[in-house]
């Protein structure tokens, strides 16, 4: 072998050793929950940290006069048994005019094409009038900020407001089909369920598919317990994520709005508590395993 040769030889095992002890960097969209027997359940928040620094928290649509610079309230607050949750509204009481109210955190793992995983939320009304609606994006921090609403895949909506059409929802928990959100059902009772109780408490599963849409998927199924609803019950199946952008899934969402300022929603705040996540379809409770 000549000196050439020898030295390139030398190169080319150096170049791939120091490349087998480089440190493996995850590409940012990389799911963490892939095997599907091996699966526990992730925090993605309880609220027991005494702070929202994991959270985003952005007005994009501030039309508050006298102009509000961070109009929304978002904020931890304790039950009197001690438990925190978090207390979402669109702005304080009797404040108008901020008409996107956008809250999001980062998934712990994040949701691929083609993976399924069940989302665990505990959600409780403040007070109606509102217009709250939460769930997934498969958007960064920067475009669910342009996109607003339509950053939203799997969503379920909370309101009473009145539509542009006339029609006037109640307060009954919703889902996406199509181009409009839909009223879940008692199918033990076959009817629409009732509006959600205010200062009450209600659990929810909500099984996200996130195969393309020609496998199925970019659909999702959603059960509740509390209220009607003594024991767990599927009240929705195969609702539409919103865009069906067929993206992993990389965020929890929340937002909310006042309404214009000439015909305002109301300021009714969503508690929201313990966000978990699990692979595959798993309808325990999150607290049971921990």
């Amino acid at each position: 072998m000549n000196r050439i040769s020898t030295i390139t030889t030398l190169v080319t095992a150096l170049t791939l050793l120091l490349t087998a002890c480089a440190p493996v960097t995850k590409p940012d969209n990389q799911s963490l929950i892939r095997s599907d027997s091996q699966s526990t359940w992730l925090a993605i928040d309880t609220f027991e940290s005494s702070n929202l620094d994991a959270w985003t928290l952005s007005d994009t649509k501030n039309q508050t006069v006298p102009k509000i610079a961070k109009p929304q309230v978002t904020i931890i607050e304790t039950e009197p048994s001690g438990n925190h949750y978090l207390l979402k509204k669109p702005a304080a009481d009797g404040i108008v005019g901020n008409r996107k109210a956008l809250s999001y955190r980062r998934l712990p793992a994040a949701v691929a094409v083609g993976e399924t995983a069940t989302f665990y939320t505990r959600v409780n009304v403040e007070y109606f009038p509102n217009n709250h609606v939460f769930g997934l994006s498969n958007l960064r921090p920067d475009e669910i900020d342009l996109h607003d609403y339509n950053a939203f895949e799997p969503s379920i909506r909370i309101t009473d407001k009145q539509e542009s059409s006339g029609h006037r929802n109640d307060g009954t928990l919703m889902v996406r089909v199509g181009k409009d959100y839909v009223k879940i059902v008692n199918q033990q009772a076959q009817r629409p369920a009732l509006p959600l109780q205010e200062n009450l408490w209600y659990e929810l599963w909500y099984v996200v598919n996130n195969s393309a849409r020609s496998d199925g998927g970019q659909r999702y199924d959603l059960y509740v317990r509390g209220g009607e609803f003594k024991t767990q019950q599927l009240v929705f199946q195969g609702a539409d994520f919103r865009i069906q952008r067929e993206q992993p899934l990389i965020y929890f969402l929340a937002n909310c709005n006042t309404g214009p300022i000439d015909k305002p929603y109301g300021n009714g705040g969503i508690r929201y508590d313990d966000l978990y996540m699990i692979a595959g379809t798993h309808l325990t409770t999150p607290k049971a395993h921990l």
